[in-house]
């Protein structure tokens, strides 16, 4: 598996991890908070008990204070208690309805209490009737004590019943909170070992990741030096190549013309009139050949004569109408700028009558505060969209001859820039003067 693969695989395994103990937190506390409910209620069966206990009391209480001063408001206080009884011994019904157990004993405190309540209508009654029956009142009370007894025994099991359900589920509360604490525990340090394995693997492949760049820019810098060489070499070789052609070729072909007129001015000769001719003609070209290799004039006259001496020879050679009304003195560049500008000049020209298909073209060259300018724009039909596009993408397969006038503009710290013009294409060179001033100026002596 790729090592992109494991890394979404590890860290989709801990998202899954996450969001199952999310999931198992969320069922906990849910399960943790209906316990919580059951506690209440079970705090809700002892106060409905409660409450029954503290009727009956209110209407003892009451039936005791009316048979021992025969004031009749205590009477009113045991009508208004009982009907208390009877809510509270529904509402502990209601409580316990969920546990059968309970609804049993719910049953028998009722019966308890109806009969506790009868007792003591019964012991009004007889004070109504006999006022100073005390036999017959302690009778009844002796028989309200096993009443009471048992109505305690029955309320005191339904408490206990109660305690038993809540350690129940106190017992399972804790169980569940310590198993998600547990789970959650594990889930959580598996997450991180996940997320850590997840981390270690983006880390090697952003190590790669930069060393393979680290080696790409090492590449490009030593693919750019190289053609940077090539071009050094390239501009020797035509200039070693130049001086050859000037200085052996050509100084043959001139004593082979001399020689061959000092014969015709003696024998008065055709053929030798047009071998002097056809030397005439080959002088010529080798002086141009020259000249276009490396011409003296970029070393003796500067950039713009150089330029304006190339473009006369280009226009009549290509038949291309060439604008070279915008050609500014330069001054005395550097040896380096003004060779780079001739040779990119040179370049676009040869785009030109190659490619662009255009009968005109025009050059610019602008001396500006601390840069020069080179602009070269031709009528045709314009560069490729593709070519465009790969161009402005660093030079990446533009071309040699792109990428050849790119070098050369980086090399001398300057910026190229190629923009469609509808119709045609311009072509512009911009190199700063204040990094390159240093550099000796081009002069015959170099």
């Amino acid at each position: 598996m790729p090592p992109t693969d494991k890394a979404q695989t590890v860290l989709v395994s801990a998202i899954v991890l996450l969001l199952l103990s999310g999931l198992a937190a969320y069922l906990t506390i849910a399960r943790l908070v209906e316990n919580q409910k059951w506690v209440a209620h079970t705090e809700d069966v002892r106060a409905a008990l409660s409450e029954v206990d503290l009727a009956v009391v209110r209407a003892g209480r009451a039936r005791k204070g009316y048979v021992m001063t025969e004031d009749r408001s205590f009477l009113q206080q045991f009508e208004s208690a009982v009907p208390e009884i009877s809510r509270d011994l529904t509402q502990v019904r209601e409580v316990t309805r969920d546990n059968p157990r309970q609804q049993a004993l719910c049953s028998q405190l009722e019966d308890l209490v109806n009969r506790r309540v009868a007792m003591l209508r019964e012991s009004i009654r007889l004070d109504m009737q006999s006022p100073h029956d005390d036999k017959s009142q302690s009778d009844l009370d002796l028989s309200s004590l096993s009443l009471v007894s048992e109505m305690d025994s029955v309320v005191q099991q339904m408490r206990k019943e109660e305690q038993r359900l809540l350690e129940i589920r106190r017992t399972a509360s804790y169980r569940i909170f310590y198993l998600m604490v547990a789970t959650l525990s594990g889930t959580f340090l598996l997450a991180i070992g996940l997320i850590a394995i997840h981390h270690r693997l983006l880390s090697s492949q952003l190590k790669a990741r930069e060393h393979a760049e680290t080696l790409a820019r090492d590449s490009e810098q030593s693919l750019r030096r190289l053609t940077v060489q090539l071009l050094q070499l390239q501009d020797a070789e035509r200039r070693r190549f130049s001086r050859e052609l000037h200085d052996s070729l050509g100084q043959s072909l001139v004593g082979a013309k001399m020689n061959l007129e000092m014969f015709a001015a003696r024998r008065k000769d055709d053929l030798l009139a047009e071998a002097i001719q056809l030397l005439d003609q080959s002088i010529a070209e080798t002086r141009t050949i020259s000249h276009l290799l490396h011409p003296p004039l970029l070393e003796e006259a500067g950039l713009s004569s150089a330029a304006k001496w190339y473009l006369e020879e280009f226009g009549r050679r290509s038949g291309i109408e060439i604008n070279t009304s915008k050609l500014e003195d330069a001054g005395n560049l550097p040896k380096p700028v003004a060779l780079g500008l001739f040779r990119i000049l040179q370049e676009a020209l040869i785009n030109i009558h190659r490619h662009s298909g255009s009968t005109k073209a025009e050059v610019i060259i602008r001396s500006l505060p601390g840069r020069i300018v080179l602009q070269v724009r031709d009528y045709g039909k314009g560069i490729a969209p593709e070519l465009l596009r790969r161009f402005q993408m660093q030079g990446t397969n533009s071309g040699v001859g792109l990428a050849g006038m790119q070098e050369r503009t980086r090399e001398l710290g300057g910026h190229l820039s190629i923009q469609p013009c509808y119709p045609g294409t311009l072509i512009s060179t911009t190199i700063p003067l204040s990094d390159q001033m240093g550099e000796t100026p081009a002069t015959a002596a170099d």
